[in-house]
């Protein structure tokens, strides 16, 4: 599982209109095999949130900093009618569930 390899999976707004994911590792051979694994691609992502292909803005693999960065749309702008979580803190949890082979 994503959890059980990387030290911090959260997601957080990029302005109003987009939602970002961090996903930071410690260990090279971890983010390696998130990386490999394919399971945080463009294509996993929308559909692991239902979205479509072209609502994934960027997945930026970073290896330096361990680090994977991933860029949404928002289905609802922050704050906006019917929204329910106007920071997108909560919008990670789906993650939380990956299974990495």
């Amino acid at each position: 599982m994503l959890p059980d390899l990387a030290t911090v999976i959260r997601s957080k707004n990029a302005g109003p209109f987009e939602l970002t994911f961090d996903i930071l590792f410690s260990d090279p051979y971890d983010y390696q095999r998130v990386v490999r694994s394919g399971q945080l691609s463009a294509e996993r992502f929308a559909s692991l949130y239902g979205i479509a292909l072209d609502d994934v803005l960027s997945v930026i693999e970073f290896e330096p900093a361990l680090a994977i960065k991933i860029t949404i749309k928002r289905t609802r702008s922050s704050g906006a009618l019917g929204e329910s979580d106007v920071y997108g803190a909560q919008q990670h949890a789906p993650l939380l569930q990956l299974d990495i082979p």
